[in-house]
């Protein structure tokens, strides 16, 4: 898929979700942005706040597959992945896959479910296998989970461990709505006269899939890659973090920043793209020292400090050469400021 193509199948991923989702303009570039890079996404939010109708809207509009799990104290490993029951017909025992044998999981109130639950998603997470009785089933791809976590109740939760944490790509907020936001929330409601809202279908697994793999095509000069580096060795070198991120970090900042110059129509990255994601890629991959922590200081901080103190490198020759090369519709990169 070339990048015109991705940048107009994109632009109608949006609508579809608009039709469903009110604003969150933000949050629905981010989550569209991790989906194409193939990642996991944590939403940390408050309940009510659309989480669910997100994810859902994006698994209707990209015709994928789509599973729920509410996730509780009791669960076991086998309610997720899946397990062996026995066949009456042969007399032998076949395994029935579970709700992660999806496209798109919903992992409601992840921090919920005891360390058994969190291993066997895991596995999932970063393998993209379900092991069972000693046989392992691949998974089919693309996986993507949406896990939410509310950050203000802790009684009945387990907090999630660091490892875990680090497999998600990006962790954002969805956020309150704005005061006229919140009113067409309403007033569509009215209209439709039914609490379910369905977001049309604009494409297909295949196409879906071909966009993600576009995401390789997307060139990125040596500078900016040195850049990435130089982000996220601040945040090991601040003296605030007890642990910085991991070069799985570096990894996903460059995944996830090909991914939005590819959803903007270019085929080439621009410090920008990297800015833009830094926080969501980055933050919560930091461990922040007991007393800063106190102090109110988070991974976000931290982020922010090493984006301020960090040198962005200018347009070099190949960046500039791709500019000039790219189609009428592509922007040419920024001059950094």
């Amino acid at each position: 898929m070339e990048a015109p193509e991705a940048r107009a199948l994109a632009d109608r991923i949006r609508q579809s979700v608009g039709t469903a989702v009110v604003g969150r303009s933000e949050a629905v570039e981010t989550v569209l942005t991790g989906l194409v890079a193939d990642g996991h996404l944590l939403l940390e939010d408050l309940p009510g706040l659309g989480k669910t109708l997100l994810a859902r809207s994006f698994a209707l509009a990209l015709g994928l597959g789509f599973q729920r799990i509410q996730f509780t104290a009791d669960l076991l490993p086998h309610d997720i992945t899946g397990g062996e029951v026995l066949d009456p017909s042969k007399g032998e025992f076949r395994f029935r896959p579970g709700p992660l044998f999806s496209n798109v999981l919903l992992a409601d109130e992840i921090n919920r479910a005891p360390p058994k639950v969190q291993s066997a998603l895991l596995e999932a997470m970063q393998e993209y296998q379900v092991t069972s009785e000693r046989t392992t089933y691949p998974l089919p791809r693309p996986f993507l989970v949406l896990a939410t976590e509310n950050p203000l109740e802790l009684e009945g939760t387990y907090p999630l461990p660091e490892a875990q944490v680090d497999r998600f790509l990006l962790r954002l907020k969805v956020g309150y709505p704005e005061s006229e936001e919140e009113r067409t929330i309403l007033a569509r409601r009215r209209a439709r006269t039914d609490d379910r809202v369905d977001a049309p279908k604009v494409a297909d697994l295949a196409t879906f899939r071909a966009m993600q793999l576009a995401v390789e095509t997307v060139e990125l000069d040596p500078s900016i890659a040195g850049y990435i580096v130089d982000l996220v060795r601040a945040t090991r070198e601040d003296s605030r973090s007890e642990v910085g991120a991991s070069p799985r970090g570096s990894l996903a900042l460059q995944k996830l920043a090909r991914a939005r110059a590819l959803l903007q129509g270019r085929d080439f990255v621009v410090p920008d793209d990297v800015k833009h994601l830094a926080q969501p890629a980055l933050a919560h991959r930091i461990v922040v020292k007991p007393e800063p922590w106190i102090r109110g200081v988070r991974g976000e901080a931290i982020v922010q400090a090493a984006l301020e103190g960090t040198t962005v490198p200018k347009a070099r020759a190949a960046v500039t050469a791709a500019a000039s090369a790219a189609k009428p519709f592509s922007a040419p990169p920024r001059s950094p400021r």
